[in-house]
């Protein structure tokens, strides 16, 4: 089965998670730099059948797009403009950072480990896809 790739879009970096082939479970896959995205993914996408991108999408707590959702409608477009037949869904991205420090206290990362970034970034996009895979289970 394709997968599907989470992503987790910020200014500087770029969080990226891929769906098991069963799409049950999402795994934090890498940290890429903004600036090459694009690239990373193309190269991805030559390896691996890409169905689907889920993109964290930053709002506020009154269901407004945030500061940082201007930077994600312009990587939107990129994504769109490269992956034409690619579908992309919006998956509300709010607490994400959050939810994934206290993964990463939880899973027993040291304080000094926890301060980089890109490990934040990663497990942010994982959460991201797997709450999309969680809604997106069919019923029987």
């Amino acid at each position: 089965m394709d997968r599907i790739l989470g992503i987790d879009y910020g200014r500087k970096r770029v969080g990226v998670a891929v769906s098991d082939p069963l799409r049950i479970f999402a795994s934090a896959l890498e940290t890429v730099p903004s600036a090459k995205i694009i690239d990373y993914l193309k190269k991805y996408a030559e390896n691996q059948a890409v169905e689907r991108f889920v993109v964290g999408y930053p709002m506020n707590l009154d269901n407004t797009p945030s500061e940082a959702a201007a930077d994600v409608d312009v990587f939107l477009k990129l994504l769109k403009k490269h992956f034409p037949d690619i579908p992309v869904t919006l998956e509300d991205e709010r607490f994400t950072s959050v939810l994934a420090h206290r993964a990463l206290i939880d899973g027993g990362m040291k304080k000094m480990d926890r301060r980089d970034k890109a490990s934040v970034d990663k497990v942010s996009a994982a959460i991201i896809l797997q709450t999309w895979l969680d809604r997106d289970k069919p019923t029987t």
